[in-house]
């Protein structure tokens, strides 16, 4: 019983740790136009964070429950090392404040600890060979959506002012900000729900065919809200400016390139990284100016950050899984 609860409190931590790492690469938009401040701007997310659900369902949390790793082989112990290893992943990029994705990181750390555990034949590949198309796809789609949307209103305006433009779209938004926070709610709380949901089958409390219950549902979309409230400023600084300047339309593009693709993966039920979407979505929006606009120096360190961020994981979680073995055989963890 007390491995369960460690394993749903740090399922709960990752939550948390999660938001404020990646929470405000979806605010960082709108603070970047100056149409909210950080603080507005963040309450304002952590509203759509928390009612994401009623929007769009469990798709990702069951992907992540049932189809990564075989639910009926994992233990508690490959839970938990899964999730020490994408905390001190987290952790560390937070501190660097490079906006790796959180997705990748427990689904990296998840196969490496079932891999450590109970083999190659652990992992359902087809799922995770997704999943990894989906790292370059999600900010491609981002970036295309992003382009269009930016494009179209750039010759839909061409005859009214910039004023009038840049009030209108400041306006703008606040609904596309709220449509991209419903798509991320939806996308990263749904992780830890995923999580919590193995480890109730490991402990023998529910079976693979039961739904997940209500109050997990409950508590993980409330760590995500309260993680987008605490905040990441570091993160906020290196999406909102120092990749590309961008006006409230611009935002308003990225945003909503961002929100649509989360909408196409949430309703496949492919866990995507949001960081990688918005990141596509505003560096679509970037190019339409010009691709010097774009500061490709910034932009292919982030790329180097997501490509290794997976195997790193994996191989993190299986170092953990080993020495919590071995701390096992001289006590109880």
């Amino acid at each position: 019983m007390l491995t369960l609860i460690i394993v749903i409190s740090l399922a709960l931590l990752f939550d948390i740790i999660n938001s404020f790492h990646d929470a405000p690469s979806s605010i960082a938009t709108i603070v970047s136009t100056r149409v909210l401040r950080p603080g507005q701007a963040i309450i304002w997310a952590a509203f759509f964070n928390f009612i994401a659900y009623l929007a769009f369902g469990l798709h990702i949390a069951n992907t992540i429950a049932k189809s990564i790793v075989n639910p009926e082989i994992v233990s508690l112990q490959v839970l938990y090392s899964a999730m020490i290893s994408a905390i001190i992943w987290n952790l560390i990029t937070w501190r660097l404040a490079i906006p790796t994705s959180s997705t990748h990181t427990l689904i990296g750390g998840l196969i490496g600890a079932a891999i450590a555990h109970a083999g190659f034949t652990a992992i359902f590949y087809p799922e995770v060979l997704k999943i990894i198309l989906f790292i370059v796809l999600a900010p491609l789609i981002g970036f295309i959506i992003a382009f269009s949307i930016a494009i179209t209103i750039s010759h839909l305006c061409k005859k009214l002012t910039y004023k009038k433009v840049d009030k209108t779209f400041k306006r703008m938004q606040l609904i596309s900000l709220a449509a991209y926070s419903l798509g991320y709610g939806a996308n990263d709380a749904q992780k830890a729900m995923g999580i919590i949901f193995i480890a109730l089958i490991a402990s023998g409390k529910i079976a693979v065919t039961d739904s997940i219950p209500f109050w997990v549902i409950i508590s993980c979309q409330s760590a995500m809200a309260f993680g987008t409230l605490i905040g990441g400023w570091r993160v906020v600084k290196t999406m909102g400016t120092r990749i590309t300047h961008l006006t409230p339309f611009e935002g308003f593009s990225a945003e909503t390139g961002g929100a649509i693709t989360l909408l196409i993966t949430n309703m496949l039920g492919i866990p995507v990284s949001t960081t990688h979407t918005i990141n596509g979505s505003i560096i679509g929006v970037g190019s339409i100016k010009r691709l010097s606009a774009v500061r490709w120096g910034i932009t292919r360190n982030l790329l180097i950050a997501w490509i290794i961020t997976l195997p790193l994981t994996s191989l993190l979680a299986s170092l953990i899984y080993f020495i919590a073995k071995q701390i096992l055989k001289h006590g109880t963890l």
